[in-house]
């Protein structure tokens, strides 16, 4: 084989030197002459390099077919490691000169064009791939993609420390800009992609034979990526799986298969229990099962679909991924409805605690990079057809609203409406409660003075328990930001209620106006103390009425005094201020100084 390296080399030579003959010569029978001569010395040359390389190959043990052999490349006894290197660049060199001198007269540059001494490299596993993998071998089963899958992952893995090592130092000498392993990747993919391209007909009408498929193609893809660092750039699966034909199909499937799962999920008798229920910590959000494992369900889609060539096929599966939000949005919306009548138990609260998950999972979403990019994708498919308002896409391009608002904006509504009901439910208990409490006697009630010790209301008992029962019960069953919003809109009924159907009800002595004051700054205020700091300035109309029913006899007729004589240009605001009055109107103050009765006999 050392023998014929300098013969190689001098016949390369003159190779280079025909080709700058080749493009003086104007002469055209010259010129057909001489690429007649060069593509003849041209194939003994190839023949020659390939069969000598093919040579050296073999007394390296190449191809590596198991991990051993692949970390100590075995060289027979009668050659020494040195030798078989040295000759082993000289021929790798030669056929890349080759190769470049013939591209540059054939003119059949490529971005895709392989390296023919990476063809050489490859041709014996490509012999076994298609020994295996393509004939009647029982290693040959179109339900599993695996087996030649992660043949091919095992490949690259066993060649991967030689192509470092040995190769790629000889096309560094050689001023090449081609990674040795990548290369070597790529042409092995390209047998994955002609097995694919003649399988997948095959399989597209199975639905559990092509989802097996996609799902290895996927943890392939993914090996590939991750671990050998394949570019997105090169040809992958993904580009045989965008194909339209199969594309729709992976679509089908993705879908029938995720409402299959949604209908398993949602009919388990774990549906609507938090796995983490007996981990405080995790629990804070008491996410139902089902609602966690649709949320992981949409997760995984997305990690499936992510690595896609193209914007408009990623798109197509946002849309697929709204579609199953809308649907499992729907599904719940029937089971609430069902649970209408029990609207503080614990279904009914699961069910809200689902929505309220999704809706903040999905905000979360929006501001992820990758679903940032579809969002500019969809902008330009949206003004390209002219699908939205310009106001719309100033919003998009802005980024004000996201792929999942509408979604969002469904989600919110449904958790507003659920919340108003059970809101609308424990305040008419409370209603109901305080019933005996509108009837109290506020205008007899005896003074402060005249008591011991100032008491709760025995008739506020029923209303007061009523709340704090409502209160426990809801703070258990629904997340933190969940039972925030219930208790305040359920306070704001409240105050507006007891304002209405108490105080402005009734007439109020001394002793009446004091003991509402007791009830509700010492034991109504305080049940929400637990919620936040101060919880009298949710009470903001009791509060006030509280203040003017209890100012004494002279700050009162002095405060009715300016009221009278109030006008537009002189309001009463700073004399309102100073007692402590921001939320009651002048007329409001007006009314509930005429609710007093301890007024002295001036004739006012």
């Amino acid at each position: 084989m050392t023998n014929n390296v300098p013969e190689a080399a001098s016949i390369l030579v003159t190779m280079t030197e025909l080709d700058i003959k080749l493009q003086e010569s104007s002469c055209t029978h010259l010129l057909s002459f001489m690429r007649a001569t060069v593509k003849f010395w041209h194939k003994i040359l190839k023949d020659k390099l390939t069969s000598d390389f093919e040579e050296i190959l073999a007394q390296l043990h190449w191809p590596f077919i198991t991990h051993t052999q692949s970390q100590t490349v075995g060289i027979s006894r009668s050659a020494s490691a040195p030798e078989v290197y040295a000759t082993l660049e000289t021929l790798f060199c030669q056929l890349l000169k080759l190769q470049a001198s013939y591209l540059c007269w054939s003119g059949k540059v490529t971005k895709t064009t392989s390296y023919s001494v990476f063809v050489i490299m490859l041709t014996p596993l490509q012999k076994r791939f298609k020994y295996h993998f393509r004939g009647n071998r029982q290693t040959n089963v179109i339900s599993k993609p695996e087996w030649y899958l992660a043949q091919v992952l095992m490949w690259i893995g066993n060649h991967a420390h030689f192509l470092d090592e040995k190769i790629q130092p000889i096309l560094e000498k050689a001023d090449s800009a081609v990674n040795a392993r990548l290369e070597f990747s790529r042409g092995l993919m390209m047998l994955i992609l002609e097995k694919l391209a003649s399988d997948i007909p095959c399989l597209l009408y199975d639905d559990n034979l092509f989802c097996h498929l996609v799902d290895e193609v996927l943890l392939f893809e993914r090996e590939l990526h991750s671990v050998h660092g394949y570019p997105s750039t090169f040809a992958s699966c993904m580009h045989i799986l965008s194909e339209e034909t199969c594309f729709q199909r992976w679509l089908t499937v993705e879908r029938k298969f995720a409402l299959q799962k949604m209908d398993s999920m949602l009919s388990s008798e774990a549906a609507w229990v938090s796995q983490y229920k007996d981990i405080t910590d995790v629990d804070e959000m008491k996410v139902p099962n089902c609602a966690e494992v649709f949320m992981t369900l949409l997760l995984v889609i997305t990690d499936r679909y992510k690595n896609l060539p193209t914007a408009p096929r990623k798109l197509q599966f946002l849309e697929l991924q709204k579609d199953l939000v809308d649907d499992f949005r729907i599904r719940l919306t029937q089971v609430m409805k069902e649970e209408t009548r029990a609207s503080l138990d614990f279904r009914y609260c699961a069910i809200l605690n689902a929505v309220n998950y999704i809706s903040t999972v999905l905000a979360d979403w929006a501001d992820n990079v990758f679903f940032l990019q579809l969002q500019q994708a969809a902008l330009e498919v949206f003004a390209e057809n002219n699908v939205l308002s310009k106001l719309q896409l100033g919003q998009l391009a802005s980024m004000e609203s996201s792929v999942f608002d509408d979604m969002i904006n469904l989600l919110e509504r449904l958790k507003l409406d659920m919340l108003t009901r059970q809101v609308d439910h424990v305040f008419r208990e409370v209603k109901d409660a305080a019933k005996l409490y509108k009837k109290e006697r506020w205008l007899s009630l005896p003074s402060q003075s005249e008591q011991a010790v100032m008491s709760l209301s025995s008739s506020a008992c029923p209303l007061l328990l009523t709340l704090r029962d409502r209160l426990l019960q809801l703070e258990q069953q629904l997340c933190f930001s969940l039972f925030r919003i219930f208790w305040q809109m359920l306070v704001e009924k409240l105050d507006v209620y007891i304002y209405q159907e108490i105080i402005l009800a009734n007439h109020f002595n001394e002793g009446g106006a004091a003991q509402l004051q007791f009830d509700m700054t010492r034991n109504l205020f305080p049940l929400f103390s637990h919620y936040c700091k101060r919880p009298e300035n949710y009470f903001k109309h009791v509060k006030e009425a509280c203040i003017v029913l209890n100012l004494n006899t002279g700050s009162a007729l002095l405060l009715k005094d300016v009221l009278q004589s109030a006008s537009e240009h002189l309001p009463a605001t700073a004399a309102l201020n100073e007692v402590g009055i921001y939320k009651l109107a002048q007329q409001d103050v007006e009314i509930l100084l005429n609710l007093r009765t301890n007024w002295p006999n001036t004739g006012k």
